[in-house]
């Protein structure tokens, strides 16, 4: 089919026309008589086995487009931008019962539900998700429970919701780093469900990049670009500067997933640009408390990483390491993770084989299945080193665990 076949089937068929309807409106309009001009001759032009060249301004007069446009090749249509919608849960699981008869429910419930949400969030600081999944998923059944059975005002209903988006996050990430991805994913379209309901655009951004996150950590990655795109482009240029830059964040870790390194830079750029704006007079949500200059930097080094740019990533990672916080156990595990595969690169096996024994003993002490993981990467990448004594050693000890 050539250019000009294509163009003319396209707006035929944008049209509603048959081919039969066509070679009827050019003879009108080229105004002859009869029909010299009928459906196997149009289907003759849109398979490209003739030229339509006398007919082309009639043709071109009926569909409407000058000439010019018949002749140019088609530029393919933008696919439109997803938006967190596409992404949530069959049905709606937060609709209140409709006989609500269960007690009311006021603002001090909602503070006290609030303070188990941010014990929760600390508790994850330090403890791995196997420890926490089960007081995750009770205290997130409880506060549904307590929204749809209740009897509430329309503000306490939507500061429940926010709370139940919040408790979606923190039990999804939590179920996620126990390895239990089917169950953290439909948490997450849960909390993303929750906080669009209660019109918070930031917490539904946050809900869905970390779902995009474990999309991209588990094969899944062009949902994983997809969604992390989604989460920054439905919260907007107002949201708030912490809230953006983690977007982005999630969005460079993404485009790293797919192999888009241009992009995955420039998304951490405007990361950087992003929390630089991050000032008194625009507060960011509580629950962002984590989000600061360390925390790109380490999204930068795992960047780096992941694409084998060691040079740029160790001295990161060194830096991030060298002030960090020793009870934060699985987040140290996971970035010494990233150092002893970043030395891998760099041709330092000895010191990358000291470094993963660091990892393999805080990981047996530490129920997460992200650490688990990043033990069998290191583990794997360290074999092409085996002959090194510091590296045989240290795989022939993992394989007796």
């Amino acid at each position: 089919m050539g250019m000009t076949g294509a163009n003319i089937r396209r707006l035929r068929e944008q049209r509603g026309w048959s081919q039969a309807r066509l070679a009827r409106e050019v003879c009108r309009a080229a105004g002859i008589a009869g029909d010299p001009v009928g459906r196997q001759e149009v289907s003759r032009w849109e398979t490209g086995k003739r030229t339509p060249r006398e007919w082309l301004p009639a043709i071109a007069a009926v569909l409407d487009v000058p000439v010019d446009a018949l002749k140019a090749p088609q530029t393919p249509a933008e696919p439109p931008l997803p938006t967190l919608a596409d992404f949530l849960p069959e049905g709606n699981p937060l609709a209140p019962l409709r006989a609500a008869t269960g007690r009311r429910v006021g603002m001090g419930q909602v503070s006290d539900l609030q303070q188990r949400v941010h014990g929760l969030r600390l508790a994850d600081d330090v403890l791995a998700g196997g420890d926490l999944i089960r007081p995750a998923l009770r205290e997130l059944r409880s506060a549904v429970k307590l929204y749809r059975e209740g009897t509430h005002s329309a503000e306490v209903g939507r500061e429940l919701l926010c709370q139940i988006g919040e408790l979606a996050q923190i039990a999804g990430w939590i179920a996620s780093d126990a390895g239990q991805y089917a169950e953290a994913e439909r948490i997450y379209r849960l909390g993303i469900s929750a906080a669009r309901q209660a019109e918070d655009q930031t917490l539904a951004g946050n809900i869905a990049g970390s779902l995009a996150y474990q999309f991209s950590n588990t094969g899944r990655t062009a949902e994983g670009l997809t969604l992390a795109q989604a989460a920054l482009h439905d919260a907007g240029s107002d949201a708030p500067a912490k809230a953006r830059a983690l977007y982005l964040d999630r969005v460079a870790w993404a485009h790293t997933k797919t192999g888009g390194s241009q992009a995955a830079m420039r998304a951490l750029g405007e990361a950087g640009e992003a929390l630089s704006e991050d000032s008194e007079d625009t507060e960011s949500p509580a629950y962002l408390y984590w989000v600061d200059a360390g925390e790109l930097r380490v999204m930068e080094s795992r960047v780096y990483t992941e694409l084998h740019r060691p040079l740029r990533a160790v001295p990161l990672l060194r830096s991030v390491l060298s002030g960090y916080d020793a009870t934060h156990t699985r987040e140290l595990a996971l970035y010494l993770s990233w150092l002893a595969v970043a030395l891998t690169d760099a041709n330092e096996p000895e010191e990358a084989a000291a470094v993963a024994e660091r990892v393999i003993s805080l990981g047996a002490d530490t129920p997460s299945e992200r650490v688990a993981e990043r033990v069998r990467v290191i583990l794997w990448r360290l074999q092409e080193h085996a002959h090194v004594p510091e590296v045989d050693t240290l795989l022939a000890e993992a394989k007796r665990l």
